[in-house]
């Protein structure tokens, strides 16, 4: 359940960054902090973008961000952080950048309840837009319950 890895430990709001690299490690060293990835888990996640552009940009204002599970996944986990101030990383149609979600899965299958319940989430956009100008992980939190069945 999308409630079940989003808990207020992995959830980040108004977070100050510089570019989409250090937006990128924001979300990443929350996964690192707990031991959930190795910090190999961010680099592959930036060689990623690198190679094939920003595709993880999914929707406007949006990135999920994720590698591989061989790419130092320890454990099922997800971070989310806002940006206090939107940030571009090249996507023609979806920048700027303002809500990043962090998955990092062990496997194909482990992950996917969760990952629907985020892009039902993702399809809403009251919700997303509560997420974006939420002050508090409270206000994020009570959101996220609402996708969490």
């Amino acid at each position: 359940m999308l409630d079940d890895l989003l808990k207020p430990e992995f959830i980040k709001i108004n977070v100050e960054c510089s570019d989409w690299k250090s937006a990128l490690k924001q979300g990443t060293n929350i996964l690192l902090q707990h031991k959930c990835v190795e910090e190999r888990y961010y680099d592959e996640i930036i060689r990623s973008f690198n190679d094939i552009g920003p595709y993880m940009v999914v929707a406007p204002g949006i990135v999920l961000s994720h590698a591989r599970p061989e790419a130092g996944v320890r454990k099922l986990s997800m971070s989310l952080i806002t940006l206090k101030n939107p940030i571009n990383f090249g996507s023609k149609y979806n920048d700027p950048v303002k809500f990043i979600v962090t998955l990092a899965a062990t496997d194909s299958e482990s992950h996917l309840k969760a990952l629907a319940q985020l892009m039902e989430l993702f399809m809403d956009s009251e919700d997303l837009r509560k997420i974006m100008d939420a002050t508090n992980k409270e206000e994020v939190l009570s959101i996220i319950k609402n996708y969490s069945k």
